[in-house]
């Protein structure tokens, strides 16, 4: 077993606390508190359904299921890989133009899944998809930045220091290997969402960038 972690940027700090960052991690884990009280009725009720909203239908669920996981594993993962690339593209966009990214990236992210699964019944839950357009205007931006991370190869841990663009890089090929196990009956990992919030980050980081 082999993960890379990412934990922060090394080479630069944001010059403001990212509070539009610290409130979206805030409410991902009161929503999740929200889903261990309400179980599966909670979760059917605001989890993404791709087949309704293809059909038009509980289209409110494009923004609830943004902030909703499936997992303490799920909402962990996707609140570390937030911290670790958020708070430099806050501090690139300012507060406002950040978070209208992040939700658009999200928004960007649920159409590209619900096109490539348009029939499927299963619930579609997580942040990563606009955790993902941020990772793709951090490797447009900040490429050659390096990011402090921890590497575990089975009982082995270390701190190891990786280039964004190969860290980030090797992580969207990963996901976009990964479409061919897109299916309408597969749950799991949303790797379109993922492919498309990447995408949609890389090409519109500079539109939303802050002109001092």
């Amino acid at each position: 077993m082999a993960a890379v972690i990412p934990l922060r940027d090394a080479s630069r700090r944001p010059t403001r606390f990212p509070w539009v960052t610290a409130a979206i991690v805030v409410l991902n884990v009161l929503v999740f508190v929200l889903e261990l009280s309400g179980g599966d009725k909670f979760i059917m009720r605001w989890a993404l359904i791709p087949a309704d909203v293809a059909a038009g239908h509980h289209l409110v669920t494009i923004a609830t299921a943004l902030f909703m996981h499936g997992s303490w594993l799920h909402i962990v993962s996707n609140m570390v890989f937030l911290w670790a690339f958020g708070p430099e593209i806050e501090d690139l966009m300012s507060p406002r133009r950040y978070l209208t990214f992040y939700l658009a990236g999200g928004l960007a992210a649920t159409l590209a899944q619900v096109a490539a699964v348009p029939t499927s019944t299963v619930p579609t839950l997580g942040a990563s998809g606009a955790i993902a357009a941020i990772m793709g205007a951090f490797i447009v931006t900040y490429p050659r930045d390096r990011i402090r991370s921890l590497l575990i190869i089975v009982v082995f841990v270390s701190v190891t220091y990786i280039p964004a663009v190969l860290l980030i890089g090797v992580w969207f090929l990963m996901q976009f290997l990964s479409l061919g196990a897109v299916t309408p009956e597969a749950g799991g990992v949303a790797y379109a969402a993922h492919v498309g919030g990447f995408i949609f980050g890389a090409v519109t980081a500079r539109l939303f960038e802050h002109s001092s």
